[in-house]
């Protein structure tokens, strides 16, 4: 398959690539002229298409001929550049790829979403009505880039109503690291780790759950959660949760230090599951 990857330099960006490589893929890679290519140190690397996805003629050209699409090129916190940048920028390089796609009948797309679309890690004070999340739970996001993931969510609906031929995942990831992060007490008594719900997702496992997406039996847009099993912290979850959300409700259970996300869905319609 030929699969175009938007954001190849990222953390993500180059692990998808990577593993799209191995598995015979040829890759597309699409970044900024000024990003960093992702596949420099192998033999056999990615077509490379500089473009700006906030481009649309640009990035329109960059995917010609394209069979696939793993959109992944956004600031990825709010704090990267002013709020109207950071959001402006992801909406229309979200809205460009879905465009595109739809145009260029791009069948099969992956949108690298994010668990915040709900609210969480930037928020004030998170609000959560259970424990575990799944992706029935409603959004209470506040800040540009959680708006900004959420709105990619809602524009891949719309997409998907439209064009009937679109297959489209929007993949809630989070955090993602190469290595798994230390247990750290600092970290996670931290209000950024309270508020994060001590998740993450290994660059590895979410690269996998992207390409998966572009082959798994499915029609229209699914959101689905690709976070790690377990949480950051050495303290049994359910304790975790009478400390800092004693009024949140648990569905179902929160076993040892079972994460606080359900990501059933991803390993049910993907075939995936978050393999350490």
């Amino acid at each position: 398959m030929r699969i175009a990857v938007t954001g190849g330099a990222g953390t993500v960006g180059r692990s998808v690539v990577g593993h799209a490589l191995a598995e015979g893929h040829t890759v597309v890679e699409i970044d900024r002229p000024s990003a960093p290519a992702a596949g420099t140190d192998r033999p056999a690397g990615p077509v490379r298409r500089p473009a700006d996805v906030t481009d649309y003629p640009a990035l329109l050209r960059a995917l010609d001929g394209c069979e696939a699409l793993v959109h992944l090129a956004a600031y990825p916190k709010p704090w990267d550049e002013p709020d109207h940048v950071v959001h402006n920028h992801n909406v229309t390089a979200s809205y460009n790829a879905l465009r595109a796609a739809a145009e260029l009948e791009i069948a099969r797309v992956c949108l690298a979403s994010s668990v915040n679309a709900i609210g969480g890690g930037y928020s004030r004070k998170p609000r959560f009505d259970y424990f575990p999340l799944d992706e029935r739970h409603p959004s209470y996001n506040e800040d540009p880039y959680s708006l900004s993931k959420w709105l990619g969510e809602v524009q891949a609906d719309s997409f998907a109503r439209r064009y009937g031929k679109l297959s489209i995942a929007s993949l809630r990831l989070h955090a993602v690291t190469p290595a798994r992060p230390a247990g750290r007490a600092e970290w996670r008594d931290s209000d950024l780790a309270v508020r994060d719900l001590w998740g993450y997702t290994l660059a590895r496992p979410a690269a996998r759950a992207c390409l998966l997406a572009l082959t798994a039996d499915f029609a229209g847009h699914q959101v689905c959660y690709v976070v790690a099993p377990k949480t950051t912290s050495g303290i049994p979850s359910e304790e975790l949760r009478r400390e800092y959300y004693p009024e949140v409700p648990v569905r179902g259970e929160l076993r040892g230090n079972q994460g606080f996300f359900d990501c059933t869905k991803a390993e049910r319609l993907l075939g995936w599951r978050h393999d350490e």
